[in-house]
């Protein structure tokens, strides 16, 4: 299922996490050649996304939300 990215925040180990509006979380590297999101890397690139739909597996899978 379909959710827009409505904020962001860094795990333990440094690495971007996307938080969707359904509650759940997505991590959101940018790790070339096999994932290319350079827009993580910036605070405009971030932004810019912000409301972008991500494919929620969490959401297909009925979990309950994530605690950030």
């Amino acid at each position: 299922m379909k959710q827009p990215i409505v904020g962001y925040h860094k795990d333990e180990e440094d690495h971007w996490v996307a938080e969707l509006r359904c509650g759940h979380n997505q991590h959101v590297r940018n790790d070339p050649p096999l994932v290319s999101r350079p827009w993580v890397e910036s605070e405009s690139g971030r932004e810019s996304m912000l409301g972008f739909k991500l494919d929620c597996k969490k959401c297909d899978l009925n979990a309950p939300a994530d605690n950030n």
